[in-house]
C-alpha cells in the first residue's frame, strides 16, 4: 500500500524523489535559520528554527517510512 503510493509518478518521476527534494531543502532551511541566528541576523526569529526542525524530522520520518515500504512490502 505505502509502496504503491512511493512509485506513484508525478512528471515521470516517483513521488518519494520529490520528498526526498523538499526533505532536503526543509533541513537546508533549517540550518540557514540556526546560522543566520548564531551570526546575529534575526530577520527570521529562532522561533522559526523550532518549527522548521519539527516540520523536518516529520518529512524525514514520511521518507524513510516510504522507502522502507518498497522493501519489506508494507
Amino acid at each position: 500500500m505505502i509502496a504503491s503510493i512511493a512509485f506513484t509518478l508525478i512528471l515521470g518521476k516517483p513521488i518519494i524523489f520529490y520528498l526526498g527534494i523538499i526533505t532536503f531543502f526543509s533541513f537546508s532551511f533549517t540550518a540557514l535559520i540556526g546560522f543566520l541566528n548564531f551570526k546575529g541576523n534575526r530577520a527570521i526569529s529562532f522561533k522559526w528554527h523550532l518549527r522548521m526542525a519539527v516540520i523536518s524530522f516529520l518529512l524525514v520520518l514520511i521518507h524513510g517510512i516510504m522507502g522502507l515500504a518498497i522493501y519489506f512490502n508494507f
